[in-house]
């Protein structure tokens, strides 16, 4: 046989989620008594496995908020500006803390009018006092709303100040706020310097979402989306964020992975590499890489994406997890894997966990939600939700627009747009899916993530004579 047949004849199957389903087995667990964490990064756990696509009609910090708050992570997209990013990844961190340690103060020489404008752009409600570090007052919208715009702060400041020591504990922090009636509680250290901010809100949400996921100082974990190639940004986002996510389509290149590398090194931050999509690719990255913190994988399974389309390339999502897991028993490493593309229902996430994913990434089911940043539209009497790949034609427009310095190194689209049906909000979605997931793992006798890896076992189907369509509408000529 010659050699260009046997690439045919020796081809690997394909498969994806469509193709396999659960074998029921032997179970001693209730859905109820599944433990669905899992690791997306050797230091991020997680108290539910799924994670939002970085696509600029799914993620962004108001996405990004309210997964964390559920037990999962966000990954804010990169199609924006360097300083549009970071201040996405900075509304998170300031969205929830115990102790807020980048506080945001102001001058008693400064004005009304300057603290209001302060208070409005960063979408706070109030501002410590602070002279030469001391802190000497405190000004909210109250003090600001009836107030003339040109007297000065320490004018219309409150001045004295409830306060705490650094140590104090969360239930200390409650009954001083219920007891002086106040909002905010300024922490100065023993010779009044402000050293951070405790506010009701905040505590509150620590005490409504236990499972959030937070960093050691009790702020919302949050990652972001960078290419292998903008150093600036992964540094000037490296700060702000618990996780940097390197977005190219297709990871296995030695540029990419060159210029991954110096990321790793020069940042310090924890680096998920991708997208990934066969064995080969997964050993490649490691060998040359010395901190790889995640593995991102699949090619072109995305609902949005129409690279197998354009290219006829691809490592659909299941197989992709398949290659990256075995790779990795292979070295005897454990490193989290994260399955992109194709998630479309509870079960989906069920076959990734079984063969060897630790979460899943999710855009279509996300773009749907509320807190997605996509235009909403009635259609047919239904509401929808804009979605689009990141290799559209609008999102590369949109990437050239705001950033001087992006470069398309593709000449055509490798994606397209599409309405997707309104889901509501994010927790509505969240809990069915988990619901989804645990009766999948029941049947599968596994009480946990590592049970569904080693427990579980696949059928295959016999091949259907037609495939999942998805419920959208296509938009004119795949774009708006």
């Amino acid at each position: 046989m010659g050699k260009f047949k046997e690439k045919i004849t020796n081809s690997d199957f394909g498969f994806n989620f469509e193709d396999v389903i659960l074998l029921p087995g032997l179970s001693r667990v209730e859905p109820r008594e599944v433990n669905l964490s899992s690791w997306f990064t050797p230091s991020i756990k997680l108290a539910i496995p799924f994670v939002s696509s970085p696509m600029d009609t799914v993620t962004e910090e108001e996405m990004a908020v309210a997964l964390a708050r559920l037990g999962g992570l966000g990954i804010l997209h990169r199609n924006c500006s360097i300083e549009e990013e970071v201040e996405m990844a900075k509304r998170v961190k300031r969205s929830e803390s115990y102790i807020i340690r980048d506080v945001v103060s102001i001058s008693p020489s400064a004005t009304v009018g300057e603290a209001a404008s302060i208070m409005r752009e960063k979408r706070i409600s109030g501002l410590p006092v602070v002279e030469k570090g001391r802190l000497v007052g405190i000004i909210t919208e109250r003090d600001v709303r009836f107030a003339d715009r040109r007297l000065k702060v320490e004018e219309a400041m409150t001045r004295e100040v409830v306060v705490a020591k650094p140590t104090v504990e969360p239930e200390e922090a409650i009954e001083l706020m219920r007891r002086h009636k106040i909002e905010k509680l300024p922490i100065v250290d023993d010779s009044n310097r402000l050293y951070g901010l405790i506010t009701y809100r905040d505590v509150e949400m620590r005490e409504k979402y236990k499972e959030a996921t937070r960093d050691e100082e009790g702020r919302l974990r949050v990652g972001a989306a960078i290419s292998p190639f903008d150093l600036k940004r992964a540094k000037s986002l490296s700060p702000y964020v618990d996780v940097l996510v390197i977005d190219v389509a297709h990871f296995h290149n030695l540029n990419v992975i060159e210029a991954t590398k110096r990321i790793v090194k020069e940042t310090g931050k924890e680096v998920v590499i991708g997208n990934l999509g066969t064995g080969e690719a997964v050993l490649d990255s490691i060998s040359r890489i010395d901190e790889v913190a995640g593995l991102r994988v699949g090619i072109g399974s995305g609902s949005v994406c129409t690279t197998m389309e354009v290219a006829r390339a691809g490592a659909p999502t299941l197989f992709a997890i398949t290659e990256a897991a075995d790779a990795l028993e292979e070295l005897g490493m454990n490193i989290p894997i994260t399955a992109d593309g194709g998630i479309r229902g509870a079960g989906d996430v069920a076959l990734a966990i079984a063969c060897g994913a630790s979460v899943v990434m999710m855009g279509y089911v996300f773009a749907g939600c509320k807190e997605s940043p996509g235009a909403t539209s009635i259609i047919g009497g239904r509401y929808y939700k804009l979605h689009r790949g990141m290799g559209s034609l609008a999102a590369r427009r949109k990437r050239i627009a705001v950033d001087r310095y992006a470069q398309l190194s593709k000449e055509i689209p490798e994606g397209t747009e599409v309405w997707v049906p309104y889901r509501g909000d994010v927790a509505t979605v969240i809990s069915e899916f988990k619901a989804g997931l645990r009766i999948a793992m029941g049947y599968a006798g596994a009480a946990n993530m590592e049970e569904m890896r080693e427990k579980s076992r696949l059928l295959r189907v016999s091949p259907r004579t037609h495939t999942r369509a998805p419920d959208i509408l296509m938009t004119p000529s795949g774009e708006m």
